[in-house]
């Protein structure tokens, strides 16, 4: 089969670079096309991944006008690669294009508040692939799988953490380390979403230097008494850091469950939370789920450093 991927979100480029290696050596021909937001263009230019370039994320009021320009750049391309099947996590624009080329296109989704976006690719997609702790019914369309997107690459046999990370953060061997994350709240899913205040940030930075050395990765610029914890590595060698911290605390629901995949305690904070950060905690105390506010979602345990 000719297969397409269609790539918005740097999560997206973890997500199937293993599962296009695997479909490949099985004799497939998978291509990409990918949007141009944060580091998705930078990342599989580091894995190595050819792909066709795709619209600059727009946001706002010019959101509409993308989903058009995606549409026509996933349904030109479509024709012109004779690609028999579209795969996406939840693609508006390349879920109508498949549509209209009449194939299928296959969709993964693990974000339930991600509503205004399934409203507009459902009636396309073929399927809709969902963890088991998916807390919303999707219908006959929905398949439910026992699983998480992280397990896809940082499982045991896909990643295998490098301790020259440490080198490269200069912290020693048994010295401890916080990675604290901010988002931009930028995506279709983070409307009427403020995320933390700045003295909430400012108070978590202050607590866990206490304790640990703090780096921070931050998806806009911050103040610059913020400013100089950002962590200065390659994006791609995050997962690394990841595995040696003691602690993630922040705003990304993927890095929450990144780090408890690989054994890293985690406090997530957002008002709306995920059915996979909530599963993760209450079956594995993994991860602590908080609101934007800091106050806690549930009866927590005390993490300790």
């Amino acid at each position: 089969m000719k297969i397409l991927l269609d790539i918005g979100h740097p999560a997206h480029v973890h997500l199937f670079r293993n599962s296009r290696r695997i479909l490949m050596e099985r004799g497939h021909d998978v291509f990409a096309i990918a949007r141009d937001k944060e580091i998705v263009h930078y990342l599989l230019k580091a894995y190595r991944i050819e792909f066709y370039k795709g619209s600059i994320q727009k946001t706002g009021c010019r959101a509409p006008l993308e989903l058009i320009e995606w549409f026509w750049k996933v349904y030109s391309l479509i024709g012109k690669l004779q690609i028999d099947l579209v795969v996406s996590i939840g693609s508006p624009g390349g879920a109508w294009a498949a549509k209209f080329r009449g194939i299928p296109h296959l969709a993964f989704n693990d974000t339930e508040n991600a509503t205004k976006q399934r409203v507009i690719y459902k009636p396309a997609v073929t399927e809709i692939f969902t963890p088991n702790c998916f807390n919303v019914e999707l219908g006959a369309k929905q398949v439910r799988y026992k699983g998480y997107h992280e397990l896809a690459y940082l499982r045991p046999g896909y990643f295998s953490p490098d301790q020259s990370i440490l080198d490269m953060l200069g912290v020693q061997n048994n010295e401890k380390f916080v990675i604290i994350r901010f988002v931009g709240w930028e995506a279709s899913h983070d409307i009427n979403h403020s995320g933390l205040s700045l003295q909430i940030k400012r108070k978590a930075v202050q607590e866990f230097s206490k304790y640990a050395k703090v780096f921070i990765t931050s998806e806009k610029k911050m103040p610059e008494d913020l400013e100089k914890y950002r962590i200065t590595i390659p994006p791609e060698r995050i997962h690394d850091a990841q595995y040696y911290a003691a602690l993630l605390y922040g705003e990304s629901a993927t890095m929450a469950s990144e780090c408890a995949v690989l054994g890293t305690p985690a406090i997530y904070l957002d008002n709306d939370g995920r059915g996979y950060t909530d599963e993760q905690e209450e079956k594995y105390g993994a991860v602590f789920n908080f609101t934007e506010t800091a106050d806690s979602r549930y009866s927590l345990s005390p993490v300790t450093l």
